[in-house]
Formats: C-alpha cells, structure tokens, sequence
C-alpha cells in the first residue's frame, strides 16, 4: 500500500505553499475536571500498556477465530473516563469507504465558521444524511462545494493535523463519493479515501474535547453526528451494541473486503471512543464481535481481560 512517498512530499510541500489557511493550533482544551479534558493524542503517545495489551489480546483471539491475519486489522480505544489510550497498528493506512465523510463535515464548519449561527435546518439535516446515513450524493454535493484541494488543506493544517504525509498519513477525502473523474489522491498511500486509527481517534476526541474549529461548531457538530430524527445504519458497531443500554454516534464505511467503523459510546459508567479499520471479506463480523466485547469490557472499567462475547445478530446493511 505504501507507495509515492516522494510524491507525497512534494504534494505536502505544494499545498502548504500555494496559501491554505493554517492557524493556530488550540491548546487550551475544554475547561472542565475530567480526565480527558487535557488528554492529547500526537504522533509520540503510545498508548498505555495493560490496555494495549488486553486490547491486542482481543483483536489476536478475534482475529484467529475468523481466519484474519495481523495486518488486516487496526484498532484504537480511548477511555474517556481515565484519559488512558490503546492503539495497535495506530498509523497503518486503510481504504477507509465512508468514514473519511467526517472530514467533509469538518471542513464545511470549518470555512463556515463566521456563520455558525446561520446555518439552516435544511442543511444540518443533509450533513446528518451523510454522516448517519452515509448518503453519497449529499456527501458529493458538500465536496464539491468545498473542493478536495481545500478539504486536503484543512486536514494537514497546524490547526487539526489529521494528515501527516511524515506520520503514516492519516484522514483523506480525494474523491468525490459516487462517481467522478476528479481525484486529489493521498500523496502517501495514492488512496481516494483514507484513514489510521491515531488520527480517527484524534479526530473524535478533539469533537469531545470541543476543540474542532470551536467549542460551538463542535457541539453543533457533534449534533449533526446524533441527528436524533435519522436512523443509524443497522451495520457492524451497531448490530454489537444492538442490546446494549448505549448512546453512540459513529461513522462507519464499507467497500468490497474493506470494513470499517468509528464511535463515541457513552453509556452507564462508561465513555469511549471505539475505532476498527479491516481489509478481510470478514471483517464485518469481526467489528460486531468487536465492539460487543468491549462494551463489556467497559462496564467492568477496562480492567482485566477484554472477552470475546459472541454477537448473534445478522448484519443488515
């Protein structure tokens, strides 16, 4: 997967200089007492070492109960209780399908930042299609609103930093979703719609933390995600947390053998950010399976062993 790394420099350099906004990162996170609050995920944080290893536990026994191989999947999990974080092949690039759609959201309150407060109900409605719906078309009408040059700007911005061509790579939209001719493809891997579990983790947590572009594009944005009138998507992470007494809000992808889903569960005594990245042709099961057993895990505060516990329900979509 990994090719074009000269290109991806070349590329990285092109954009910087041809004038995309960068601003300055905020540091100053959310201004409360919890554990999270001052939590940050760089390309340095490794993560904590009995999480890691119980998270690596689960993956190897789910993983060998269906036949995937160790580079097929990437996981990461952040308890926002404790602020402790556990990744494994955190900057593996993967075909992402529709997650990268979370930064077409990004990038819209981004440049509409000036005019939070006007954004009309039509149009969070059709921002919440593309996110809990995953509709392609409304997805291809915001991209091409924003340009796919001016989303790769943001992303790679001082602000987010949720591409680093030096780092993995990371978040990418360098294709219209449905069918166009126009690509701006991801300078390090040449992918049309990328992603890693460390900058999907950052992602999600900077949206918790309400420092996406501001405190108040982030609570808007975050309501786009729940979009209480919509439905979500009866697929993998969800068909996991079908029976459980949960609020999630996710973005989840999938093309061909590529399946993959992100989300914030927020339930009693529990508080995380769930993130899977698969290339197998049974990589839907492993995200059912997988998010059922750490909702498990999580009531018992993520300590201890992370146990496989079977999902029985057929995925729907």
């Amino acid at each position: 997967m990994k090719r074009c790394l000269t290109a991806s420099l070349f590329v990285w350099a092109a954009l910087i200089v041809a004038g995309f906004p960068v601003a300055q990162a905020q540091t100053q996170a959310q201004a409360d007492d919890s554990p999270h609050a001052m939590l940050d995920i760089d390309t340095s944080t490794v993560g904590d070492v009995d999480l890691t290893m119980a998270l690596a536990r689960l993956d190897t026994a789910l993983r060998v109960g269906l036949g995937i191989e160790s580079d097929q999947t990437a996981v990461g999990l952040v308890d926002m209780q404790t602020g402790r974080v556990a990744m494994l092949r955190a900057d593996t690039q993967y075909y992402a399908a529709s997650v990268p759609k979370i930064a077409i959201l990004l990038a819209y309150f981004h440049t509409h930042r000036d005019a939070l407060e006007s954004i009309d109900a039509d149009t969070r409605h059709e921002l919440g299609q593309m996110i809990k719906r995953s509709d392609n078309a409304l997805a291809a009408k915001y991209s091409k609103l924003l340009g796919l040059t001016t989303i790769a700007g943001i992303l790679i911005s001082e602000e987010y930093k949720l591409y680093d061509p030096m780092h993995g790579g990371g978040l990418w939209v360098g294709k219209h979703y449905g069918k166009s001719a126009e690509r701006n493809r991801d300078p390090l891997a040449g992918e049309s719609h990328a992603a890693t579990v460390r900058q999907l983790l950052r992602y999600y947590l900077m949206l918790e933390q309400k420092r996406l572009v501001s405190p108040d594009a982030s609570a808007v944005m975050r309501d786009i995600f729940e979009s209480d009138d919509l439905e979500h998507l009866q697929s993998k992470f969800i068909l996991g947390l079908a029976d459980r007494d949960v609020q999630v809000i996710r973005k989840s992808g999938t093309w061909s053998e590529w399946h993959a889903d992100t989300a914030v569960v927020t339930g009693e005594g529990r508080h995380y950010i769930l993130v899977s990245l698969t290339h197998h042709e049974k990589g839907a099961d492993y995200l059912i399976q997988f998010a059922r057993s750490i909702d498990y895990w999580a009531t018992a505060g993520f300590e201890g062993e992370a146990n496989i516990t079977p999902a029985t329900q057929p995925e729907a979509d």
